[in-house]
């Protein structure tokens, strides 16, 4: 099943390699590579899911749109370790096959704002990673990209851009607002996460 990852992982890095030059990835060190954990980043463009795959030795999952598996889309997303979810509506089963992929040991790609900023700029996280996190009980690794909106910000066209990514360190939670099951705690664990990612530099 894995295959046809690598092979587009391999694909994605010679296309960012002969455009862009190769991703710039700084603390390489602190990527988590074993055991279920959430990769937290912002989200401006189409490219982020393959600059992320690109960043990590070892498989990422990552959610997609509903829509998209249907036909060939059924055959070939979850090939590319995508998994659906519908972000229209709340979506129960969605989110246990979230829970279900992180407590077998997998990394799953989140984007604490939900959707691609219009302009660039870090949005408010939603609630929703709020509950991932407190009830997955996985480190919660921060990631924020860099150059990404540069070379294909949503609604324009693709413009090659220096991408660089960096890396931070899992997230510590307050221990009461991850026992906590209200909104409000779940969104003060997003916001704590949303500002873990804006936190992260390029030095």
């Amino acid at each position: 099943m894995r295959t046809l990852y690598w092979i587009a992982r391999a694909l994605a890095r010679t296309v960012f390699s002969s455009t862009v030059g190769d991703i710039e990835i700084l603390n390489r060190g602190k990527r988590i590579h074993r055991g279920g954990a959430i990769v937290a980043a912002n989200h401006t463009s189409y490219l982020d899911p393959p600059i992320v795959a690109c960043a990590y030795n070892s498989p990422v999952s990552f959610l997609a749109r509903k829509s998209l598996f249907q036909r060939f889309g059924a055959w070939l997303y979850p090939r590319l370790n995508a998994f659906p979810i519908d972000r229209d509506h709340a979506d129960l089963q969605s989110m246990k096959s979230i829970l279900r992929k992180l407590k077998n040991g997998e990394r799953v790609l989140m984007f604490p704002e939900g959707t691609r900023s219009p302009d660039g700029q870090l949005q408010e996280a939603k609630a929703g990673i709020g509950m991932l996190v407190a009830k997955s009980g996985v480190p919660v690794q921060p990631v924020r990209i860099f150059g990404s909106y540069e070379s294909w910000p949503r609604g324009g066209k693709y413009r090659p851009h220096r991408i660089q990514v960096v890396i931070g360190d899992p997230v510590k939670f307050d221990p009461a607002d991850l026992k906590d099951r209200s909104r409000e705690a779940y969104q003060r664990i997003a916001d704590q996460l949303m500002a873990a990612i804006a936190e992260l530099e390029v030095k």
